[in-house]
């Protein structure tokens, strides 16, 4: 992890930060069962959060009903094709407000060009894999953690990003309401420790014990915490070492690079909420049911028999396969089935009102490849106007958590290594243009208006397109429709207007 070494705060040393760590974690855990539950029925296949999973072990014993494993994939895949969709530019940068048109049009080829550098190092990155991982933690615990790092001199993209499990992070909410510092927890071995960490100062305990064993594990953590300056202090410390031996590396960051980020934020809480939590009694009770059919169908299938005990006829070695001869005595009744005392037909009733409910509370129905795939122009619209209203709140929130701080840190990488100019996103020279799929449908739907509004004018005739700024138009829809601005000429200048001073306005 790349850093200006700088030396720890007085409120920074390894002691201090383990111990405020061990504090952090005592107030995460009363999440952990809670996202135990959320994991193993909606997502059993990711690392458990309560213990520690063993490579190839089986996961899903618990599992009889997959709907909401179902929903849970499709919602993550929504989102990653409509927030941050791959091998597509969702996000541009444009002139802010301090500029004026002329400034503006000069520096949109100029931002073009950068917002296509940003772009092109998202798609040489891990990006898209490592986001999908993020997507399937923020729908499933509420919380997800993007690790975002910058890559060694050479390779093939600048970035590079790892999905933090939920399991290791433990994060802290600043006065602002972010989630601004990250503790994360992970196991290395010695050979990892070397790597990521060269020139760390190891103990002979600590080296001798990975020598004789290459897969001892040692617990390492990393604290990034805000500091006054408005930078980040970054500090990597051995969990069970001395003071003096416990620091592994430490340094500064302009930008944090873990991004962290939530589906719902309830007041009070540090950790979000997420929409499988809403939806676990409904997934509980469908498991339930699945699980109680299949035990219903066994019995169906199998059936419940009595035999009577006349010394000849043994039970125990009966077994109900075809062409299975069974012995009884002579006028005894042999072996008999029972009736089963009532019937589960209901259940399929139940299970189809719940798993609705599930794909519903998963948004399974609105986000999901549509049943009739012949649709209109005004349904894909409506549709797209629905999934809007849905997320919107969602959206708001992860556009300020998780796609601005990803675009700054962005800028900010690649500034440092002098493959953009320094420029400074704050809204004022350069701003920040989301161009997701999700975040185009009020751009869309205000381009419509406009348009609308065009056409009425043109019934009108000549009078009524007098009104009509056609060049000041053309330039609107192009920025409204994300038209490259090389295919836009500069608006003429417009000569300024004298005012008689006589006139009384």
């Amino acid at each position: 992890m790349s850093a200006a070494t700088q030396p720890l705060g007085p409120d920074n040393s390894p002691e201090h930060l383990l111990k405020r760590f061990r504090k952090a974690k005592e107030r995460r855990s009363t999440w952990e069962a809670h996202w135990q539950e959320c994991y193993d029925y909606a997502l059993p296949l990711r690392d458990a959060v309560l213990h520690r999973p063993n490579p190839g072990e089986k996961k899903g014993d618990r599992l009889f009903d997959g709907t909401a494993a179902d929903a849970v994939d499709q919602l993550a895949a929504s989102l990653l094709s409509e927030l941050t969709p791959p091998w597509a530019q969702w996000f541009g940068l444009t002139a802010g407000s301090d500029l004026d048109e002329d400034e503006r049009h000069q520096a949109a080829p100029l931002l073009d060009k950068i917002g296509t550098v940003l772009q092109g190092h998202f798609d040489r990155s891990n990006f898209a894999v490592e986001m999908h991982q993020c997507y399937l933690d923020l729908i499933t615990g509420g919380t997800a953690c993007l690790l975002f790092e910058e890559a060694q001199p050479g390779e093939p993209s600048a970035f590079r990003f790892s999905a933090v499990p939920l399991a290791q992070a433990v994060l802290e909410e600043g006065p602002d309401g972010r989630l601004d510092t990250t503790f994360r927890h992970s196991e290395l071995t010695l050979a990892a420790l070397r790597l990521r960490y060269p020139g760390a100062p190891l103990s002979d305990t600590l080296v001798k014990q990975g020598e004789d064993d290459p897969q001892a594990r040692f617990g390492v953590i990393e604290a990034v915490i805000p500091n006054d300056r408005g930078h980040y202090d970054y500090a990597a410390v051995l969990e069970d070492e001395a003071d003096d031996e416990a620091l592994l590396a430490r340094g500064r960051f302009e930008t944090s690079p873990f991004i962290n980020f939530r589906w719902l934020k309830a007041p009070g809480e540090t950790y979000g909420r997420s929409p499988v939590m809403k939806a676990l009694p409904d997934i509980k009770t469908a498991n339930k049911v699945v699980e109680l059919v299949l035990k219903n169908a066994t019995i169906a299938v199998t059936g419940i028999w009595q035999a009577d005990d006349d010394g000849v006829l043994n039970p125990a070695n009966i077994k109900l396969v075809p062409g299975t001869i069974i012995p009884k005595a002579v006028g005894s009744a042999g072996l008999q089935p029972l009736e089963s005392p009532g019937r589960f037909d209901i259940s399929q009733l139940v299970l189809d009102d719940l798993r609705g409910r599930i794909r519903h509370a998963l948004l399974a129905d609105k986000l999901g490849q549509p049943d009739n795939p012949q649709m209109t122009a005004t349904e894909v619209l409506e549709r797209a106007a629905d999934m809007a209203r849905l997320l919107g709140a969602t959206f708001g929130r992860l556009q300020s958590e998780l796609l601005t701080p990803l675009i700054l840190r962005a800028v900010s990488v690649l500034r440092r290594r002098g493959e953009i100019p320094p420029l400074l996103v704050d809204g004022h020279i350069v701003d920040l243009q989301y161009r997701s799929p999700l975040a185009q449908t009020q751009a869309q739907r205000d381009a419509k208006n406009v348009l609308t509004w065009l056409g009425s004018l043109a019934q009108l005739g000549p009078d009524g397109m007098a009104v009509v700024d056609a060049a000041g138009a053309a330039q609107w829809l192009g920025r409204a429709f994300n038209i490259p601005a090389e295919l836009m000429v500069a608006r003429p200048a417009q000569p300024a207007t004298e005012i008689n001073p006589n006139v009384q306005v």
